[in-house]
């Protein structure tokens, strides 16, 4: 689980990216394309051309971090390049990792009665 502290932004990179990249590379591209502080303890997400694998880097802190994230069945739903950088919050990071519509999720079932 990534822990997210209170004032932590999640920005993801639209587009796709190289997912060959590493820490570094991805730092280099925060910093470059959304004029943003990779060490500055925010979570940075990217996606590849398929779209089913994702990368998270942030700075905790003490040490560079990167989580990866492959989905086994479908796409991880992202933003229109014309959108821009975009942030989103916590609980829409959560939504997206579990390979939902972060921008609109939806209760697929609900029970009918109790017991």
């Amino acid at each position: 689980m990534i822990p997210i502290e209170n004032g932590v932004r999640v920005w993801l990179a639209t587009g796709y990216t190289d997912m060959r990249r590493g820490f570094p590379g991805l730092a280099l591209q925060v910093q470059e394309i959304l004029k943003q502080d990779p060490f500055g303890g925010h979570l940075f997400c990217f996606r590849g051309r398929s779209g089913g694998l994702l990368k998270v880097i942030w700075h905790d802190g003490q040490g560079s971090c990167t989580f990866t994230k492959k989905l086994e069945r479908g796409r991880f739903i992202w933003p229109k390049v014309a959108d821009g950088a975009v942030t989103i919050s916590s609980a829409q990071l959560s939504y997206l990792l579990s390979g939902l519509d972060w921008r609109n999720p939806q209760q697929t079932w609900r029970p009918t009665s109790a017991g």
